[in-house]
């Protein structure tokens, strides 16, 4: 199969030298990580998203053929690289394939909703539920390390009594598409492969820096776009401070919702959508389910659908993440993101592109 120009050349980018080390512990898209050197270790500190003032967690990341260091510095002492990492997103367990360090996963939680084809080859070990894993099964399986994502004013359960250091993955909310990637570098300390991790959130940032700059100087105008649809009783979009509302605007949109200056999900009426997005040129779904969304699923769900312009006009796209590894694809690959977001948005701009995630709805 012949693999698409963008991507060949991101993968070239890969092998590309390394980036300049950490200065000052501070990383360079990334403000929730910060990684100080020592001889001997390292020490990963995680600002708490919620009040970026205080400190989530601190990491003592010493190589298992090292002495300790003396006096030892304050925080969660893990020996490096980690072997039995139990991953509770399938997020991670993706990046790990990419980072070639797939042999130091020891399992997955919820396993029966893995989509990556990379990830369900390995079989990797059902730990069960994300919110109610099997404690006795990963005390007894030897694992050496829980990578588990946090919630505000939400603790970690029975998972905090196995005395196995979890490491708080805080990645998703970060404010941009790039700070969110940079933290496989965090993660390829861990596995034993910073230099490939850095090498390869390199070539990223440099795919994604380039694109925004082609957005930035080619696109000849900036078409309105909404997303999503009302499920339930409301319908979520994400807030004007979100990553995703940075990447919308990198791709060349102007974004109707990003007046709603939060950084996670607004829950809006319809009407008030309505009033926002009636007219907007472009209209953008992300959704789960077993079949396509079409136009005539779309106005069965909701008679509404037919007031809003791209639903008349047919310039809709979806993206069933039931259907593609949205999930365990992109969170790493920003620059992936945005082609897409651009291939929708200003096809002039990519006109050789083949979407892989979003498609126009039939």
């Amino acid at each position: 199969m012949k693999l698409p120009f963008f991507l060949l050349l991101l993968l070239a980018l890969a092998g590309c030298a390394a980036p300049d080390a950490v200065e000052g512990g501070r990383l360079r898209h990334a403000t929730l990580l910060h990684i100080g050197r020592g001889d001997d270790h390292s020490v990963v500190t995680v600002r708490n998203p919620w009040d970026t003032t205080r400190v989530l967690q601190r990491y003592v990341l010493v190589p298992h053929d090292a002495p300790l260091p003396s006096p030892l510095p304050e925080g969660t002492l893990i020996r490096t690289p980690l072997r039995r990492t139990l991953s509770q997103s399938s997020v991670h367990a993706a990046l790990a394939v990419r980072l070639q360090a797939e042999h130091r996963l020891a399992g997955i939680c919820d396993g029966g909703y893995v989509i990556s084809p990379a990830v369900r080859t390995l079989a990797l070990t059902d730990y069960g539920s994300g919110m109610q894993p099997d404690v006795e099964r990963i005390a007894a399986d030897s694992v050496d390390a829980l990578l588990v994502s946090p919630f505000e004013n939400a603790g970690h359960g029975s998972l905090a009594r196995l005395n196995i250091p979890i490491v708080e993955c805080a990645d998703y909310m970060e404010g941009t598409p790039l700070g969110r990637a940079e933290w496989m570098r965090f993660y390829g300390m861990l596995w034993g492969c910073e230099e490939r991790a850095d090498s390869l959130f390199s070539a990223e940032e440099k795919a994604y820096l380039d694109l925004r700059r082609k957005v930035a100087d080619g696109a000849r105008n900036r078409p309105t776009l909404m997303v999503d649809r009302k499920e339930g009783a409301a319908w979520h979009v994400p807030g004007g401070k979100s990553y995703l509302a940075v990447l919308y605007a990198d791709a060349g949109a102007h974004y109707l919702f990003a007046h709603h200056a939060r950084s996670g999900s607004v829950a809006l009426s319809l009407e008030s959508v309505l009033a926002t997005a009636r007219s907007a040129d472009v209209w953008v779904i992300k959704y789960g389910a077993s079949a396509n969304l079409t136009y005539a699923s779309l106005l069965t769900d909701n008679a509404a659908c037919e007031a809003f312009r791209p639903y008349r006009e047919r310039r809709v796209f979806g993206c069933n993440t039931l259907a593609v590894p949205y999930y365990e694809d992109l969170p790493f690959s920003p620059s992936i993101l945005l082609a897409e977001w651009v291939a929708m948005l200003h096809p002039e701009l990519l006109p050789a592109h083949r979407p892989r995630y979003f498609f126009p709805l039939r």
